[in-house]
């Protein structure tokens, strides 16, 4: 009975992992306990180590196990050019999918009167501080498309205008290899918004 106790307890404790339900938790779990032991060990003994070892990057505030992370490090990266996200998740996303090469700064979350989340709680001040120093020129406002994203977005241009920053926004609309008829009509509204002339 102790261990029908134990695997309900790991079934459990896998469906904290998002998009993981009681189905898929099982199938993980007995996988591991079937078939994978010793990779069950691994990843039992990595994941005590990243949650002891990973903190915050002193510089943009992603997950890290240094006091600056490796993107900070780079010499060759523009410090002059910001992209801001709200998580750690984001800046791994855009920096193997985009043709970006300045650095980053994670907010931690997005603008959200409602839930509490103020200018505090996104990090704004150590934001204005990096904007104090004078090596940024241009903020790329990577924020997801909704109403507390774009609102933080604005919050942290207006921010941006008193350093004479130069803000921009990435642009939302239709995917690459998108077809119009199944787009709705939010995001194809923001595809006619965020248009540019052709060369």
């Amino acid at each position: 009975m102790q261990d029908k106790g134990l695997l309900s307890q790991l079934i459990q404790n896998l469906c904290c992992l998002p998009g993981v339900g009681p189905k898929s938790a099982q199938r993980m779990a007995f996988h591991l306990l079937q078939q994978d032991r010793n990779g069950a060990v691994q990843l039992a003994n990595t994941l005590i180590q990243a949650v002891d070892n990973i903190g915050h990057c002193q510089v943009c505030r992603t997950l890290t196990d240094q006091d600056v992370c490796e993107i900070c490090s780079q010499s060759s990266r523009d410090g002059s050019s910001l992209c801001i996200v709200e998580s750690p998740a984001d800046v791994w996303v855009v920096d193997r999918a985009a043709a970006f090469k300045g650095l980053y700064f994670v907010l931690h979350g997005r603008l959200s009167p409602l839930d509490g989340v103020g200018p505090d709680e996104i990090g704004a001040d150590l934001l204005q501080q990096r904007f104090a120093q004078g090596e940024v020129t241009e903020i790329i406002l990577a924020t997801n498309s909704t109403v507390e994203g774009d609102a933080t977005a604005y919050f942290i241009a207006e921010l941006a205008k008193k350093y004479n920053i130069q803000a921009s926004r990435i642009a939302h609309g239709v995917p690459v290899g998108g077809e119009l008829e199944f787009i709705d009509s939010g995001t194809l509204s923001h595809a006619f918004s965020g248009r540019r002339e052709m060369v």
